[in-house]
């Protein structure tokens, strides 16, 4: 019985650290604030033909959206485009959330909410305390600096 117990302590000393090491590490890869790993995007750039490939540059394709715009004025239209259809908010959701999504884009992230808070100011007729009714720490405050001018 002694060396039953045994065998099956050395077992599981053997194999806990192997299971305890194996699910912590596929549980970090799928944590919400880990970016997407790219493999993804990448099979879909190289079998949609919008990609880099045979004929073109890198640099051609490189810094433009569909609609011809750069990342950044394209983000900008949809976010006036969402404070002006719904409220500031949605707008500064759609902000935060465009941040995590696509990291290159926060360079621009406080002149963007800046924008949306002067855009706030002009949709409620100048009325700033209501336009800064919706204010969220998103980039560092720059939703109130644009509320107020």
């Amino acid at each position: 019985m002694k060396q039953l117990v045994r065998r099956i302590g050395q077992t599981v000393a053997l194999t806990l650290p192997v299971v305890l090491v194996t699910t912590g590490t596929l549980a970090v890869t799928r944590v919400p604030w880990a970016p997407p790993t790219g493999l993804d995007q990448q099979v879909v750039a190289a079998s949609s033909g919008d990609g880099v490939g045979i004929g073109r540059s890198a640099t051609a394709t490189a810094g433009k959206s569909a609609d011809g715009l750069a990342p950044q004025e394209s983000l900008r239209v949809a976010l006036l485009d969402e404070l002006r259809a719904k409220n500031p908010s949605a707008a500064l959701d759609l902000l935060e959330r465009s941040m995590r999504e696509q990291p290159s884009l926060t360079p621009y992230c406080t002149s963007l909410a800046g924008e949306l808070g002067k855009a706030a100011v002009r949709k409620y007729q100048g009325d700033v305390q209501r336009a800064r009714s919706f204010a969220r720490p998103v980039c560092d405050g720059s939703f109130v600096a644009g509320t107020a001018g």
